[in-house]
């Protein structure tokens, strides 16, 4: 599941590891209207990337009365548990839609982790600060990713496999 605010770039970082333009992009938030799930096959593992539309995008299109809110939607698809990325824009560390939003994850997905996203817009110095600031305000690790140079891909397709793994239930004490 990529959950992330409109126009943090969701659609496009499925097109970067898919390594093809199979979701719709554009410089104008708010074009995901419905949860999109994509089939993708790699080493010989099938996974399911779900695509939720952006959170904080206010303005709606008088076509759009019928499309369900984000709530909405995510309550639904969040019912199933699934493992979910946030996706936050590494330019703009530490929004409270995004920390909302974190905490909101922790608990519905089975499995989250934080996925800085458009990591190449900025210059070196100001990675290492955007990063040391999203670990901080998040207290959890953050991937850096560009989807438009490809930077990060690789650990990012690692942490996508640790997070599609089936893990044990929590056993209880019966004893507590």
């Amino acid at each position: 599941m990529l959950v992330g605010r409109s126009n943090v770039g969701k659609s496009s970082l499925i097109n970067a590891l898919t390594r093809q333009t199979i979701a719709r992009t554009s410089a104008a938030p708010g074009k995901t209207r419905l949860a999109n799930v994509y089939r993708i096959e790699r080493a010989s593992a099938v996974l399911h990337l779900i695509d939720l539309p952006g959170y904080g995008y206010a303005q709606r299109h008088r076509t759009d009365d019928d499309a369900p809110e984000f709530g909405d939607l995510a309550q639904a698809v969040f019912e199933r548990k699934p493992g979910a990325l946030l996706l936050v824009d590494s330019r703009h560390p530490g929004l409270d839609s995004d920390r909302a939003a974190w905490a909101w994850l922790s608990g519905a997905a089975a499995h989250a982790a934080i996925v800085a996203t458009k990591i190449d817009k900025l210059a070196r110095g100001e990675r290492i600060r955007a990063m040391r600031e999203l670990q901080s305000v998040f207290d959890a690790p953050v991937v850096p990713v560009s989807a438009g140079t490809g930077e990060g891909m690789e650990e990012l397709w690692k942490l996508i496999a640790s997070l599609s793994k089936p893990r044990p239930p929590r056993r209880t004490n019966p004893n507590a």
